[in-house]
């Protein structure tokens, strides 16, 4: 038995208290003069201490490599994204150059890279530079090279710039490319700066247009050597296409994730019901018959796991309740209920949908970043849907008080791991009333993903038998002062499993 008392501690707005932890698992918690002994012992100092963040969306190795590399977030400019390239193709001057993070909306230039762009600063290596909803992509001649028939598949463009199949052809290029040990260097930084940030746990979301079965089962490997925060593994893939037997075999949390029933708005592939406002040419894109969406929920519903559907758009949202419906009505409603499917992004979801999702007892997994980043009158939303339509994206305030389980993520490398970014962008919504109350932000963004897991604790995160994972924060303030002043407290030290990771200071 090991065990160890984590004293003099806020926990929620409650200064003096204190924790056990036996075995991985919280065995006590009360005041702190009447704290047990234990084997080890960390002094909080007055600190606030909290259930670990979990972090519900999330790209292991293709976060690393951002964290690690080239990173496009925040180029202002056509030419500074460029000027990048060409630094960072000197810097690093072998192998494929692989990026993220381009926006092109509000360059001056008025357009996005092309493949001639990239010749120019890298001649004739491969490249591969994601857009930041990483649903598209600009690459090279030499990348284009390395993909037979890729002028045959749709989304191919030959300015370089790909969508649709043609994107998910050469990304799958591009990241098979990457040799296994700068892989497991990436995995390893993305783990420790979601430990660094108090993250305890992360979904991560794999399947085989964003990854390999390989990558994840390296990735679950190296977080069972610890200790680091946990991984919470998922594959997108149809069943029809042996998606369930990769995740029997690595023992997955469920069979879905990033299974993409769409794209991106910002890729103009998020499908929709009516046209996009700034192409009125184009509706995106759904990438599966309904049928064969019927069949994967048939047999995920039938083994008992979960599966789950990446969902922007709302025909994208639309078309996967369409198919849960006919599942209910074949299998019933409580073997629908038990496993707990996931929608990923579900970014644009009307009341019946809303509802719907409540009375399946479905996972609503949302990004608030996105509207950080995206959201309010003169945003991307609001160019590609027009300001109506992009006012109702990311109703949170409306599926919190439906009653239906959210999770808070980041989808990194789309915008970085930050989770108390994201309880601050779910409150501060840019669309004033649909914003979460704080208390219920930190909640998605704790328990919620070991809700998303179908893996909580009954009584909650902080409850005697609950998994220990919890993070001490550099600030003598309650919660509730935390929420309300907006603060991004510096992870003290963090406990996953009951395991210290780092030294507490």
């Amino acid at each position: 038995m090991t065990s160890l008392v984590v004293r003099d501690v806020t926990v929620g707005d409650r200064p003096g208290r204190a924790v056990q932890v036996v075995d991985g698992r919280i065995a006590w918690l009360g005041a702190d003069a009447d704290a047990p002994p234990a084997e080890r012992t960390v002094d909080g100092g007055g600190a606030l201490l909290t259930p670990a963040f979990v972090d519900a969306h999330v790209h292991a190795t293709a976060t690393g490599l951002s964290l690690t590399g080239l990173a496009l977030h925040g180029a202002d400019s056509l030419r500074s994204a460029v000027t990048r390239v060409a630094e960072h193709a000197t810097a690093a001057p072998t192998g494929t150059v692989l990026g993220t993070g381009w926006d092109e909306t509000a360059w001056p230039e008025g357009r996005g890279l092309t493949r001639h762009d990239l010749d120019t600063v890298v001649g004739a290596r491969p490249a591969y530079l994601a857009r930041v909803d990483v649903h598209s992509a600009t690459v090279s001649t030499a990348l284009l090279d390395r993909v037979p028939g890729i002028t045959d598949l749709p989304g191919y463009s030959p300015d370089g710039r790909l969508r649709l199949d043609a994107h998910h052809a050469v990304r799958k290029a591009a990241y098979g490319s990457v040799p296994a040990d700068q892989r497991r260097a990436a995995q390893r930084a993305t783990l420790a700066a979601a430990a660094s940030l108090g993250i305890g746990s992360v979904h991560e979301m794999a399947g085989p247009e964003v990854s390999s079965a390989e990558d994840l089962a390296g990735l679950l490997q190296l977080a069972a050597e610890g200790p680091g925060p946990r991984v919470v593994g998922y594959w997108g893939e149809l069943s029809e296409r042996g998606g369930l037997d990769v995740v029997r075999e690595l023992r997955l949390a469920g069979a879905g994730g990033d299974l993409f029933c769409d794209g991106a708005f910002g890729s103009h592939t998020a499908a929709l019901s009516a046209p996009y406002t700034d192409r009125p040419d184009t509706t995106g894109n759904l990438r599966f018959d309904t049928a064969s969406l019927v069949e994967h929920l048939r047999a995920c519903t039938r083994a008992g796991l979960q599966a789950g559907f990446h969902v922007i758009g709302d025909a994208a949202v639309d078309q996967v309740l369409t198919a849960v419906a006919a599942v209910v009505e074949e299998l019933g409603l409580p073997a629908v209920r038990a496993c707990r499917h996931r929608l990923e992004h579900v970014e644009m979801v009307g009341d019946e949908a809303v509802d719907q999702l409540r009375r399946w007892g479905m996972v609503a997994s949302v990004q608030p970043a996105f509207d950080a980043a995206w959201g309010g009158p003169s945003g991307m939303y609001a160019e590609r849907l027009g300001v109506d339509r992009a006012a109702g994206c990311n109703p949170l305030a409306d599926l919190v008080d439906a009653g239906v389980a959210v999770a808070l993520g980041s989808d990194a490398p789309v915008t970085p791991l930050d989770p108390w970014g994201g309880v601050h962008a779910a409150v501060d919504h840019t669309t004033p009333g649909s914003g979460m109350r704080p208390f219920d932000a930190f909640d998605a963004a704790t328990h919620g993903g070991w809700v998303a897991a179908r893996a909580e604790h009954p009584e909650g995160p902080l409850a005697v038998g609950a998994p220990a994972d919890l993070a001490l924060w550099e600030t003598t303030g309650t919660l509730s002062a935390v929420l309300a002043a907006r603060e991004r407290p510096t992870c003290r030290h963090l406990i996953v499993a009951g395991q210290s990771i780092g030294d507490p200071r």
